[in-house]
């Protein structure tokens, strides 16, 4: 896997969770809806994160992705704390974190399911492994 390939996914997910934050003002107009929802995204964009920074070191090292992805969730709050109009939360690290948490869980359960750590699906045989 190439380096593109590699770290873009985990990289263009940072990139969105940054420009995200550095918005003003965020409010859909939906009441108690809007902080559900926002929670909610919460949890599924750091739980895709940690996905995403779990396969750029190929499965192997989950806590690395971990700890990426928990310092990346407590910088993207005091980014927030600089942002008009937003502020940074310890609350939402810990949301982010049910995130991150959510994904290792669906991991090693399908990695319990299958036997060994890795992705949900098989890899295609690299000339590095075939070997």
């Amino acid at each position: 896997m190439g380096p593109v390939s590699r770290y873009g996914p985990p990289l263009t997910v940072m990139a969105l969770i940054f420009a995200l934050s550095a918005t003003p003002d965020l409010s859909s107009g939906l009441g108690t809806w809007d902080l559900v929802l926002r929670k909610i995204a919460h949890v599924a964009i750091f739980g895709v994160l940690w996905l995403a920074l779990a396969r750029a070191v190929d499965w192997r090292r989950p806590l690395l992705a971990t700890v990426i992805a928990v310092l990346y969730a407590a910088s993207d709050e005091i980014h927030q704390s600089f942002v008009a109009g937003r502020h940074g939360s310890p609350v939402d690290v810990a949301i982010d974190c049910v995130g991150i948490g959510l994904a290792v869980l669906a991991w090693l359960l399908t990695a319990r399911r299958r036997g060994r750590p890795g992705p949900p699906w098989p890899l295609r045989p690299t000339a590095s492994r075939a070997r």
